[in-house]
């Protein structure tokens, strides 16, 4: 097994279950591609020419509205891919939102006519593509809750919350990405961000935020 197949198989371990001549045939008829940090990936309008599967790197699903302000609908990690590029390439439609590389990413890219062909061809990658809609679906459910219905320190908050949770105690982000992130604007977070900072919960540097009481934090965050 080649480098690239071992790689694939520990992020994707659907390819384990699938038919042998199903596994030739995706590995003959995919190719690797790499992009470095903030690369378009897909404009909104724009047919989708490839799903990618992602090896490595990050990449980001936006939306942009007509004054330029952006919400992030999810992120793409390793062992992942963009839900609505697979809906977009099943359905034929245009691509209804952009997507950027956040850092380098490595992917194996799948062509839009062996999608759709393989999605009624082999079990194994009918139950990924599945699999990929009803968890990324679910995100954007979460997104459109928050943005409708929670107060926006209450959604910086939780941003700040899930960063604890990955390990993080700095936050390693501008003002204009976290305005992205929970659907605002760059100025009414600098607010928000000055009022945490004067309750004692954060301090703000350039591009790096520093949680200080992550129990405030977590309170606020769990405020419905």
């Amino acid at each position: 097994m080649t480098s690239v197949r071992r790689a694939f198989a520990e992020r994707f371990p659907f390819i384990e279950q699938a038919r042998p001549a199903f596994v030739e045939a995706f590995f003959s008829q995919t190719r690797e591609a790499e992009l470095p940090a903030a690369a378009p990936i897909c404009d909104e309008g724009q047919q989708c020419a490839h799903l990618a599967l992602l090896l490595e790197g990050v990449g980001r699903v936006y939306k942009l509205s007509p004054n330029g302000r952006e919400v992030t609908l999810y992120r793409i990690h390793p062992g992942q891919s963009c839900v609505l590029t697979a809906s977009c390439i099943m359905s034929r439609q245009a691509f209804p939102a952009m997507a950027v590389t956040e850092t380098p990413c490595r992917a194996l890219l799948v062509p839009p006519a062996r999608v759709r062909d393989w999605f009624c061809e082999e079990p194994a990658w009918r139950d990924f593509v599945f699999g990929l809609l009803s968890h990324r679906l679910g995100d954007i459910i979460s997104v459109v809750e928050e943005v409708a219905f929670r107060r926006i320190d209450l959604r910086l908050a939780r941003q700040l919350v899930q960063a604890l949770q990955r390990g993080e105690r700095e936050v390693r982000k501008t003002h204009a990405e976290l305005a992205a992130d929970v659907g605002s604007s760059r100025e009414v977070i600098s607010r928000i961000l000055r009022d945490f900072s004067e309750q004692g919960m954060i301090r703000a540097g350039r591009g790096v935020i520093e949680v200080l009481d992550a129990a405030a934090l977590r309170r606020l965050a769990d405020l419905s």
